[in-house]
């Protein structure tokens, strides 16, 4: 029997992401369905499976088949910080963009998988630890940007700040 102080919490789920290389490349870590979901607009129970090659991400879902550079996928926390080779791969994908007022800048949905980010954050030591990761890639958006992103976390930081 369940007690009065259950609550619904988020249900585990099986990650689809599969590494069919032996050899793991050094931004497979930046690998999530929650990126592969904004890229494609579709939800996560769309995703069959995400598999990461030695060079490149095959995406298979929904309505979707489709290889993704590695160089597509923004940094998250809580595996490794991002290096100076990992700025350059994300400099060098970015300067091959169509769009040329983009060419030296992140697409549009690494800054709002980084609101996502902010308002998803469960604790202020996760909200920091975001905030840190951006000010490391901070070269990856533009000063517009930058500021929407800063007023998405200053209001996750004064919500979480009143809730105490």
């Amino acid at each position: 029997m369940l007690s009065s102080s259950y609550q619904k919490t988020t249900p585990i789920r099986a990650s689809k992401i599969v590494h069919k290389s032996y050899i793991l490349h050094p931004q497979a870590r930046f690998v999530n369905e929650e990126v592969v979901c904004l890229i494609f607009g579709i939800n996560f129970e769309d995703i069959y499976t995400v598999e990461c090659w030695c060079y490149i991400v095959y995406v298979h879902g929904k309505g979707v088949s489709r290889f993704v550079s590695y160089a597509d996928f923004p940094p998250i926390i809580g595996v490794g910080l991002p290096t100076a080779r990992d700025r350059l791969k994300w400099r060098k994908r970015w300067s091959k963009s169509y769009d040329y007022r983009q060419k030296q800048y992140a697409p549009d949905w690494w800054a709002e998988f980084l609101h996502i980010q902010f308002s998803q954050a469960t604790s202020e030591y996760d909200l920091q630890r975001w905030w840190h990761l951006l000010s490391l890639i901070n070269f990856a958006f533009t000063n517009s940007i930058l500021q929407q992103l800063q007023h998405s976390y200053q209001s996750k930081r004064e919500g979480a700040g009143s809730r105490r």
